[in-house]
């Protein structure tokens, strides 16, 4: 009942974000705040004119006359578009000068950390039950390590597993990213999903690849770890773990239906080179285990020959072999995920997160992923007279490859070391970047 001039004058002292969160109050509420006069007001105190276009006496801040000529011929809601595009812009200037530069050794943005925090970016997931309820759950933390950022979720309030069909993975920025600093979740967002996973019938058709006395851990593809309770079937903990290759993109550029799509590579032909496409990779590997480093280390020049190095439609490039043992490498520590709740933690003895980073002969970045994966114990045995212990192998493949890796256990000095390390990379991958036909 109370008069919409008297509505007016009290959104006439909200902020920008306040005024937003009025608008989504009722229809009346909406199209009162979209007046206007007050975002002509909030507009012109942070984007002054560079000429002046109209006059506001400062004994008269509060309202601005209808009559302004930058008021006449405007629709409803205006000002309010002008500044929200206004501000997203300047936001987006800033976190391309933050992306712009390029670490040599990854092919990566270095300054990731910065420009996720400039532009707001936080990442939720949205638990869908049989019914079409969403449960969204806010990050509790996160890691960032070289080339990926590791996001935690736990929580005492999950809902029942048997009860949910769908999660989903989306990154969220803020509307006004500079006004809606804080822990505040309720100020207007924008929502990008980046993956969506099925959950129905998780433990029937999924394989556990880890657990320990209290979890079990499942993977599903891409990046994502889910952790049950033993013998309770509900949800401990969800870890996700994305790569940095154009990871703002995939988490503010789509929407909430589509994920963003990557545009596709332009083939640059060469006549010249007989080997075009097979020479000059570089690799960046990252092992982890979502807060502590195992390995770290960039392998360069990596290459394969025409015929042998070529078979069952995959690229073979020897990054560690077995046979040059002053290449192997040692993992530091326990190889293992950590993992938390609210009141627990631990960690999977086996499993670990790895990054790859595969650049291509113009150091631009062409194989990408962050993903768990576990050990397996080998049925070989070490044939390596420096090494006398139990060999373990993790395998790794998606559409555009493959990852080998053995790894021997020191008994004695209490540590893995990799003696073997090798990428498969896919012929139609190769073909389709560079406009070859192996």
């Amino acid at each position: 009942s109370m008069p919409s001039e008297m509505l007016l004058k009290i959104f006439s002292y909200l902020d920008a974000v306040s005024l937003l969160c009025a608008g989504c109050v009722s229809k009346r509420f909406y199209d009162l705040a979209n007046d206007n006069g007050i975002w002509l007001k909030l507009y012109s105190s942070c984007f002054p004119p560079k000429r002046m276009i109209w006059k506001i006496n400062p004994a008269e801040t509060e309202t601005v006359s209808l009559g302004c000529a930058a008021l006449q011929d405007r629709r409803p809601g205006y000002w309010k578009k002008e500044y929200i595009f206004r501000q997203i812009a300047a936001v987006k200037t800033r976190v391309m000068q933050l992306v712009k530069p390029v670490d040599p050794q990854t092919g990566l943005p270095y300054k990731n950390r910065e420009a996720i925090r400039a532009s707001g970016l936080s990442w939720i997931i949205v638990l869908k039950d049989k019914n079409g309820k969403e449960h969204v759950m806010e990050q509790a933390d996160l890691s960032f390590k070289d080339t990926s950022v590791t996001i935690f979720w736990y929580s005492a309030h999950w809902p029942c597993l048997n009860i949910l069909s769908t999660l989903e993975l989306c990154g969220v920025t803020p509307l006004l990213p500079d006004q809606n600093r804080g822990a505040n979740t309720n100020g207007p967002r924008r929502r990008s999903l980046i993956a969506k996973y099925s959950l129905s019938n998780l433990t029937n058709t999924s394989v556990a690849i880890g657990a320990d006395k209290l979890v079990q851990i499942f993977c599903l593809n891409p990046g994502l770890l889910l952790g049950l309770w033993k013998g309770k079937n509900e949800i401990a903990f969800v870890t996700a773990s994305l790569h940095y290759h154009q990871l703002l993109e995939r988490s503010t550029l789509g929407s909430v239906a589509l994920p963003y799509v990557l545009s596709p590579n332009e083939p640059i032909l060469d006549d010249v080179d007989p080997e075009y496409g097979l020479h000059d990779y570089h690799l960046h590997l990252d092992m982890h285990s979502g807060t502590h480093t195992c390995m770290c280390g960039t392998f360069k020049s990596l290459f394969c020959r025409k015929g042998s190095d070529i078979q069952n439609g995959y690229l073979r490039l020897t990054v560690v072999s077995v046979k040059d043992n002053a290449k192997h490498l040692p993992i530091i520590g326990t190889v293992g995920l950590s993992w938390r709740t609210d009141v627990l933690n631990g960690n999977v003895k086996g499993c670990y997160l790895m990054d790859v980073t595969v650049l291509d002969e113009t150091r631009k970045p062409f194989w990408c992923f962050s993903a768990p994966v576990s050990m397996e114990l080998s049925s070989k045995t070490s044939g390596l007279y420096d090494y006398m212990g139990h060999i373990y192998t993790t395998e790794y493949a998606d559409s555009e490859g493959k990852v080998s890796v053995d790894l021997v256990w020191l008994e004695e000095t209490e540590e893995y070391y990799v003696v073997n390390l090798v990428l498969y990379i896919s012929t139609k991958k190769v073909n389709s970047w560079y406009g070859t036909n192996y």
